[in-house]
């Protein structure tokens, strides 16, 4: 066989391995440090879907400085993203009632479905991005590319 062939194989089966494994491993909760602490650590309260996508809007219209005339494309943009919200957060409630009853291979396809969702919701936030994008000035562009490269709007990255 090709040593070429193996350059390839042996790396790609070792992703599959450790995407399989870290699913396996970190899917459910760590009853190593739950068993051992004598206390447990207050509930850290996780944002829905819906209200991390509404600060999210908020900060990008404050940072790309929407014009009136972009407000028809931008509206639609806010549209897909709070449309996509609302899904992400009715599966996570779906997922929260049969948490603890699934197994393994359930786990794997939970998680594969999820991603087709992401994918498709993707699918549908790209040319509602693409419309307001093409009416954006040079700056904006800029502004827009900065923070899909960095996730940042205006802020430093600390090192």
């Amino acid at each position: 066989m090709n040593r070429s062939v193996f350059k390839v194989a042996v790396p790609a089966t070792l992703v599959v391995m450790v995407a399989f494994l870290s699913a396996i491993f970190f899917a459910g909760p760590n009853t190593a440090s739950a068993a051992t602490a004598k206390k447990k650590a207050p509930a850290v309260e996780r944002l829905s879907a819906v209200e991390h996508t509404e600060a999210r809007i908020k900060l990008l219209q404050d940072a790309l400085k929407i014009t009136d005339s972009q407000k028809e494309s931008w509206d639609t943009l806010t549209q897909v993203m709070r449309e996509n919200a609302r899904v992400m957060d009715a599966l996570r409630k779906d997922r929260a009632t049969v948490k603890s009853t699934m197994n393994a291979i359930e786990r794997l396809k939970f998680h594969s479905q999820i991603s087709e969702i992401q994918l498709d919701q993707l699918k549908k936030l790209i040319p509602a991005f693409e419309a307001l994008y093409v009416s954006m000035s040079d700056e904006q562009k800029a502004s827009t590319d900065a923070i899909m490269q960095t996730g940042r709007h205006g802020k430093k990255k600390i090192k």
